[in-house]
């Protein structure tokens, strides 16, 4: 039986799944699984129609849909990003960056979606700072903030790798803030409507040992290894520049070593979901995380891959 997994779109950040692919790691666990590629907006609607048995995507999105249907069931059940994957670049460099620092300045916020800003005003919310007070330039695409920012037209950017090793590259920008310093905050997970998570336990537990041997391997290899082994799903970038930008998010830890989704990475992606009032209330860590197929996993203790 093939399990249909749906991927919110290409990025960096989501290299562990394009390595479980690579590696043939569901393969080597016995399931198969169908990748496509269908929109950040479908990976949860998709698990409520039907149109996928899994996806992988951002628990903000699960708070939200809960906080809308309450009935929606959806569950996450494997962490692979556990901190935050975005940063700010400056035009100029400043080593001893502050929060209060965008406070005075044209900055170019994410536009394709939304927790990154979420995210970033509750770190500034817990800095003591006003969000709204920020010059905050909304509405452009990372690449159209990377060229305005090359352009003078925006002091910092919020972006995401590769933009990041290509402005640091070009001399155009400095790393102000790596957002993955602020510790945990579980940003994609895979998840399942609860039926689902039942009715195909068997082949989501082997797609959870399937990720776990994958985050073995992907710890216990260098960058550009793991570039080499990727590289197929980026074939507009150039090799060196995706070891560069995996290397980066390895040294800042953004990939967890485990598939459990811990409480406290929960607690401050929905504190930022409330305090920007994406949501009202969410939903609880014991109503929509699912750690028992991660722990599983974690105890059957597979190979590496």
């Amino acid at each position: 039986m093939v399990i249909t997994l749906f991927e919110p779109f290409r990025a960096v950040f989501y290299t562990p799944f394009y390595a479980a692919h690579a590696l043939d790691a569901y393969g080597a666990e016995g399931v198969d699984v169908r990748m496509v590629t269908a929109g950040a907006e479908a990976t949860v609607s998709g698990l409520i129609d039907g149109s996928t048995d899994v996806s992988w995507g951002g628990p903000m999105r699960i708070q939200y849909t809960y906080d809308q249907q309450p009935d929606c069931a959806v569950v996450s059940f494997c962490e692979i990003v556990t901190r935050d994957p975005f940063f700010i670049v400056g035009r100029e460099p400043r080593p001893d960056f502050l929060m209060s620092d965008l406070m005075n300045i044209r900055f170019g916020s994410v536009s394709e979606v939304n927790t990154p800003w979420l995210c970033l005003q509750e770190d500034l919310r817990r800095a003591g700072l006003d969000p709204a007070r920020v010059r905050r330039v909304e509405g452009h695409t990372m690449a159209e903030n990377g060229t305005a920012l090359q352009a003078g037209d925006l002091d910092a950017i919020q972006i995401f790798q590769p933009f990041v090793e290509q402005l640091v590259a070009d001399g155009t920008g400095h790393i102000w803030y790596a957002a993955a310093a602020r510790g945990a905050t579980s940003y994609t997970t895979l998840s399942a409507v609860k039926g689902t998570l039942q009715s195909k336990r068997d082949q989501l537990a082997r797609m959870t040992r399937a990720l776990y041997r994958t985050q073995k391997w992907l710890h216990g290899t260098d960058a550009p290894a793991i570039a080499a082994a990727v590289a197929e799903f980026f074939p507009d970038l150039h090799q060196e520049t995706l070891a560069a930008c995996i290397k980066r998010y390895k040294a800042l830890g953004l990939w967890g070593v485990n598939p459990i989704l811990p409480q406290d990475g929960f607690d401050r992606l929905q504190a930022s979901g409330l305090s920007g009032g994406l949501f009202k209330s969410g939903a609880p860590y014991e109503a929509c995380v699912d750690t028992s197929l991660a722990r599983e996993a974690i105890e059957a203790d597979p190979p590496s891959m």
